[in-house]
C-alpha cells in the first residue's frame, strides 16, 4: 500500500511539473507576444511620425493656401477628397456625379506627388442615358520651384495625368487621354493668385472626340483662421471633334472651411469642407449651375 501511495504522489508531482511548465511557457509566449506587439506599435508610430514630419517639411516650402475647387493645385499635398457634383445640361437635364473625379494623393521624396482618381458614379435622371461608372485617372506632379512667405511665397509645378477609358454605358471618353498641365501660384499677405494652362489629348478617335486647351485663373482670400474665399475662371477651347472652334467659360465662386484641433501642429491632419458653383458665362456650354461639394482630409 505505501508503494502505491508513493506512485500516486509521484504522478501528481509530475502532473504539477507539467502544469507549471505549461504555465511558464504560456507566460513567456504571452510576454513575447506583448513585447512584439509593443515593438511593432512603436515601429509603426515611428514610421508615421517620420512620414508626417516629411510632409510637414514639404508643406513648409510652399505658400499657405487651399487647393482650388476646380483648378489644379501647384503644391505638393497629401490628401483624401470625397466629392459630389450636381449640374444641369444645356437641355436642362439634371446630372449627378458621386465622386466628381476626386480621389487621393501622396507625396514622394522631395518633389513628387502621385494621385489616384477612381471612377465616379454618374446618374443622369433621364431615360435616354444609362447611369454608370466614369473614367479612371492616374496623376503625376513634379514641383519645379517654390518658396515660403520669406522666400517669394510662390510655387510652380508640372502635372501629367492619364485617364483610362473605363466608363460604362458611354459615361466616359471613347479612348484614353493624356492631360499635361503647367500651374503656378503667387501669394501676398491674405491673398494669392493662381493660373494653369493645360490640355486634353485623346489617344485615338480624334475626329470624333477632338482636343481641347484649358486655361484657369483664380484668386483666393484668407478671410480668417478658418475661412477661405475663392473666385475662379474656367475656360475651355475646343479643336476638331463635335465642338470644333467653340469655347465655354465658367465663373466659379467657392468657400472653404478649415477645421483643425485646438492643439494643431503641422504634423497633425485636418479637415476642409468646401462648396462652390460653376456658372456658365459663354453662349456655348455643355452644362450649367454645377454645384460641387467636397470633404477633404489632409495628412
Amino acid at each position: 500500500m505505501p508503494q502505491i501511495t508513493w506512485r500516486r504522489s509521484k504522478n501528481v508531482y509530475n502532473g504539477f511539473q507539467i502544469v507549471n511548465r505549461l504555465q511558464t511557457i504560456s507566460s513567456l509566449a504571452l510576454a513575447a507576444s506583448l513585447a512584439a506587439g509593443v515593438s511593432a506599435a512603436q515601429a509603426q508610430q515611428s514610421f508615421y511620425e517620420r512620414f508626417r514630419a516629411h510632409n510637414a517639411q514639404m508643406a513648409a516650402l510652399q505658400p499657405p493656401m487651399v487647393t482650388p475647387l476646380v483648378e489644379a493645385d501647384p503644391r505638393l499635398i497629401q490628401y483624401l477628397r470625397v466629392a459630389f457634383s450636381n449640374e444641369y445640361t444645356a437641355a436642362g437635364t439634371q446630372t449627378v456625379s458621386y465622386g466628381n473625379g476626386r480621389g487621393f494623393g501622396a507625396i514622394a521624396l522631395n518633389r513628387f506627388e502621385f494621385d489616384y482618381l477612381p471612377p465616379s458614379y454618374i446618374q443622369h435622371n433621364t431615360a435616354t442615358a444609362k447611369d454608370g461608372l466614369g473614367d479612371t485617372s492616374l496623376v503625376g506632379k513634379v514641383r519645379i520651384a517654390s518658396g515660403d512667405a520669406e522666400h517669394g511665397n510662390f510655387d510652380v509645378a508640372a502635372i501629367l495625368s492619364h485617364s483610362f477609358a473605363t466608363g460604362t454605358y458611354k459615361n466616359g471618353a471613347a479612348t484614353d487621354a493624356w492631360n499635361p498641365t503647367l500651374v503656378g501660384c503667387l501669394g501676398f499677405r491674405r491673398f494669392n493668385v493662381q493660373s494653369a494652362l493645360g490640355g486634353a489629348m485623346p489617344t485615338g478617335k480624334i475626329a470624333a472626340q477632338g482636343r481641347s486647351i484649358t486655361w484657369n485663373a483664380l484668386t483666393q482670400l484668407h478671410a480668417n483662421a478658418h475661412l477661405w474665399l475663392e473666385l475662379e475662371n474656367n475656360a475651355t477651347y475646343y479643336f476638331s471633334g463635335g465642338h470644333d472652334g467653340k469655347m465655354q467659360n465658367f465663373v466659379t465662386p467657392a468657400a472653404f472651411y478649415v477645421l483643425r484641433r485646438k492643439d494643431w501642429k503641422p504634423t497633425h491632419p485636418f479637415f476642409v469642407f468646401n462648396s462652390g458653383m460653376q456658372i456658365a458665362t459663354s453662349g456655348f456650354h455643355t452644362c450649367n449651375h454645377n454645384l460641387i461639394s467636397e470633404m477633404r482630409i489632409l495628412f
